[in-house]
């Protein structure tokens, strides 16, 4: 007689043969040059705040010239200090403190007199102006905590959710092979060919499920770090779309409609194979089983949409941008996954300059619309 142990109160499920895949990140481009990727989006940063701070002196001066006489200069230096915060706010804080300089010297320029020179007649200007720097580079350091700190609380939330739900996701599957591989083992049974394969074919579930959540971590962390590589060009949809459906558990249950004959569109064929896969995978999660969900391509003003079209319980509108949220998991009755394919699958669409945007389906359910350049 056949026993199956039960691990941790988990009993092995009762699943079916499902064929070896290989894993959908091998096609895609993500792996980058992070530290040049790094640098460009620091470069990128401070050129932001120094054009930040130019529109922001020059208007602050333009402003103030004409009203010179009736303004003291204690007034004209707070004043002064706006574009200080917003250098730091769009730059950091090094655009912030040649900000705070540059700033002091058009105060020095234009509203102490003598003016149009650097040349200082009172020593208690010469304060104010010393006083002034000293607020600026306060105020902009200042700033740049406060902006460190709100991403470290969010790094602390991040990783908060990370571990609540990877200690369920994981323990899941583990327990799952253990029970399976603890249960061939036994020295006392023998085991019946069906058996085994049931068994083996639990063992392949649970380390396909493993698999998956490695690559949406990994694929979550590049995102969030800013060095996915996307290489966008020319590719059929149909093409990508039967590889990516192919891959995704219940593909029975999809219907596809995307002609040979649709203009080519610009994407990463990688990237957009992962996305198709995420949100195939999320209708069929959220549908009911048996349930039909379509897999529509058009071509409309220079644009190619994929439609990925369920018809479960949908989402309200309050929730459709909150789904795209690292971690969430709206319903929660689904006891696998971590909540982050369609973050994962809108953060690739936009990587390649195309965008993901749920809508409801006609009669109940949820369609989720992806859109990209045609390719010219």
């Amino acid at each position: 007689m056949s026993r199956i142990l039960v691990v941790d109160d988990v009993p092995v499920p009762a699943v079916g043969h499902r064929p070896a895949r290989i894993s959908r990140m091998d096609n895609a481009n993500v792996h980058g040059d992070g530290g040049g990727i790094r640098v460009h989006r620091m470069v990128r940063r401070g050129w932001l705040g120094g054009a930040v701070a130019i529109v922001g002196l020059v208007g602050v001066t333009a402003a103030l010239l004409p009203m010179r006489g009736g303004l003291s200069l204690a007034g004209v230096t707070m004043l002064y200090l706006v574009p200080v915060v917003a250098a730091a706010v769009a730059g950091g804080v090094w655009p912030a403190l040649v900000t705070a300089v540059a700033a002091d010297l058009l105060l020095n320029f234009c509203f102490v007199p003598p003016y149009r020179t650097l040349a200082v007649e009172s020593p208690g200007n010469v304060i104010v102006l010393v006083v002034y720097v000293l607020v600026a580079a306060t105020v902009a350091l200042a700033v740049d905590v406060a902006a460190r700190a709100r991403q470290l609380a969010e790094v602390d939330r991040l990783r908060s959710a990370l571990l609540d739900a990877v200690g369920h996701d994981l323990r899941t599957p583990l327990a799952g092979i253990k029970a399976a591989v603890s249960s061939l083992r036994q020295p006392d049974v023998t085991w019946a060919p069906d058996d085994q394969a049931q068994l083996l074919a639990t063992v392949e579930e649970s380390t396909n499920h493993l698999v998956d959540l490695v690559e949406n971590l990994l694929s979550l962390s590049r995102l969030r770090a800013g060095v996915l590589s996307a290489d966008p060009r020319p590719v059929a949809l149909d093409a990508v779309v039967a590889e990516a459906v192919l891959h995704v558990p219940g593909h029975d249950q999809v219907e596809v409609d995307v002609p040979d004959d649709l203009p080519l569109a610009v994407a990463d064929p990688g990237l957009l194979q992962r996305v198709v896969a995420n949100l195939l995978a999320n209708a069929v999660t959220a549908s009911p089983g048996g349930t039909p969900i379509q897999l529509r391509g058009r071509a409309a003003d220079h644009q190619l949409r994929l439609e990925v079209i369920d018809h479960g319980p949908g989402l309200p509108a309050p929730d459709r941008e909150r789904v795209f949220t690292p971690f969430q998991r709206l319903d929660d009755s689904s006891s696998m996954g971590l909540g982050l394919g369609l973050a994962i699958a809108r953060g690739f669409t936009e990587a390649m300059h195309g965008t993901l945007t749920p809508s409801d389906t006609p009669g109940g359910g949820l369609t989720m619309t992806v859109t990209l350049p045609e390719a010219r």
